[in-house]
């Protein structure tokens, strides 16, 4: 149900209304393009404090046993930025900065802690299915929530369009916060490396010397290692697809109606694949599972350099709905089977941290090759390098050695 809550703030919020909101009225006083300007500053400066934060907050809420109390303080700094945005009006673009990135990294954060519960939670048999749960259950949510702003902006004046996405930052803070209740009540705190009862700076001081630590042990852990080399590739490429995909709709010419329903669909159609893939990884494994969805990608990432219709443009959501969902999940469990139990929230944590950072590589790469060639299509197929090397080592990783390992530690 946490997957529920929160993906309402990454469709609604991130991926559709803030921008809009921000380019159209936050940053209306701006001049020429310095509004999108200002708005890939704000993203960054929000990737770059959950980048920071995430492996010092997961260490720390392993030692103290403490991820679902962390979860809970960055789920009400998150929810707290999301409703805060109703405030924003014409040419406050810094309030807007502000805001959003108070609640863009309330959710960064709130996801380590909420990945780090998974192995506490499930038993080995049932981690990818669970987690397979969590992602269909989360596209659920969030494209609901999508689908009633939607239809709710289609019927509204044109004149209430403005009002009714501030209207909308409130909703997707209080569906966040109510929808976190069935976690705080039934999931348990899982208990901490060490019981101690210390004063902060001790706490930090010792988590200090953990992450060290887990840097020095990280040696031991030579397939983790490698998947890290693996999901560090991938994933930069499928986050450069999903970052660079509607601005490439709109340079080819596709109606902005059409890809936000494309991007809506794609929630919905993500949901039975999800499950598809959990059931598939009970047969053959979640790195095989991984290997499919990792295959329909790279095929997305060469289709895409042949795109001319908004038919060719829907073939493309739909093939990202079908891999995104399995995907996602089968490297949220493939992942947490391959640690120790007590090492979950820095494993998450130094996850985020190469993600976050790594997540730098791709757009440049997308943009360099569309710079040189005068078109989006080679910035995409430019991206196959991150899916190809991705397999590649992912083919390298004995999960089998490194889950016995994980057990043994």
């Amino acid at each position: 149900m946490y997957d529920w809550a929160n993906s309402a703030f990454a469709t609604s919020i991130i991926t559709v209304f803030f921008p809009v909101y921000f380019v159209s009225v936050a940053g209306a006083y701006l001049p020429d393009n310095l509004a999108t300007v200002y708005l890939g500053y704000i993203f960054s400066i929000a990737l770059l404090i959950s980048a920071v934060a995430s492996p010092l907050l997961g260490t720390m809420a392993d030692i103290r046993g403490s991820k679902k109390r962390y979860l809970g303080y960055f789920v009400v700094l998150g929810v707290t930025g999301s409703i805060l945005l109703y405030f924003v009006g014409e040419g406050e673009w810094i309030k807007a900065g502000l805001f959003f990135i108070l609640g863009n990294v309330g959710f960064a954060v709130a996801n380590v802690f909420y990945d780090a519960l998974l192995p506490h939670i499930a038993k080995a048999g049932d981690i990818d299915m669970i987690s397979a749960k969590g992602f269909a259950t989360g596209y659920l949510g969030g494209g609901l929530l999508l689908a009633i702003h939607v239809v709710t902006l289609w019927l509204v004046p044109e004149e209430l369009f403005n009002p009714m996405i501030r209207i909308a930052f409130i909703s997707v803070g209080l569906w966040w916060l109510l929808f976190t209740i069935p976690l705080w009540l039934r999931v348990p705190e899982p208990p901490g490396k060490i019981q101690m009862n210390t004063q902060d700076a001790n706490i930090f001081i010792t988590s200090f010397s953990q992450m060290a630590s887990t840097f020095r042990d990280l040696r031991n852990y030579r397939e983790v290692l490698k998947f890290l080399a693996a999901l560090v590739l991938y994933t930069d490429g499928i986050g450069t697809i999903i970052k660079m995909g509607v601005a490439f709709g709109v340079e080819i010419g596709i109606q902005t109606e059409t890809i936000i329903l494309v991007i809506l669909v794609i929630q919905f159609i993500s949901i039975p694949f999800s499950f598809l893939f959990g059931r598939l990884a009970g047969k053959i494994g979640a790195k095989r599972t991984l290997y499919i969805g990792l295959s329909i990608y790279l095929m997305i990432t060469v289709g895409a350099a042949f795109i001319t219709t908004t038919l060719h443009f829907w073939i493309m959501g739909i093939g990202i709905a079908i891999a995104q969902g399995g995907t996602a999940a089968m490297t949220r469990s493939l992942g947490a089977s391959m640690i120790p139990k007590e090492k979950s929230g820095e494993f998450f944590g130094f996850v985020s941290v190469l993600i976050k950072f790594a997540g730098i590589i791709g757009p440049l790469l997308f943009s360099g090759f569309a710079l040189l060639t005068g078109s989006s299509r080679y910035g995409f197929l430019s991206l196959t390098i991150f899916f190809i090397g991705g397999l590649l080592i992912l083919t390298q990783v004995d999960v089998k050695k490194a889950v016995i390992l994980a057990k043994s530690a």
